[in-house]
């Protein structure tokens, strides 16, 4: 049975994913805006089509983002639960 102290980390831990998710979200959307920008003021739209240079793709960080939230979430429920149930 995990005592209060261990219940006390591991919503920390789901607090802290939350956080990195939340930012990994604003990031992505960030860098979106940026590489739409960039290429709509180019008149070669090449890269554009090609993908080429191969780059971090900003949807890859908002989905981490969006994962690192969800586990965030369930850590924090967990861990209420455990607290209240035990």
């Amino acid at each position: 049975m995990p005592e209060g102290s261990e219940l006390i980390i591991l919503m920390g831990v789901g607090g802290l994913f939350i956080i990195l998710g939340i930012i990994g979200v604003l990031w992505g959307r960030s860098e979106e805006r940026r590489y739409f920008e960039a290429i709509s003021h180019k008149r070669d739209v090449r890269e554009y089509l090609e993908h080429w240079p191969a780059r971090a793709e900003p949807g890859a960080i908002k989905v981490g983002g969006w994962i690192a939230i969800a586990i965030g979430i369930v850590m924090l429920i967990v861990g209420s639960l455990f607290t209240f149930w035990l």
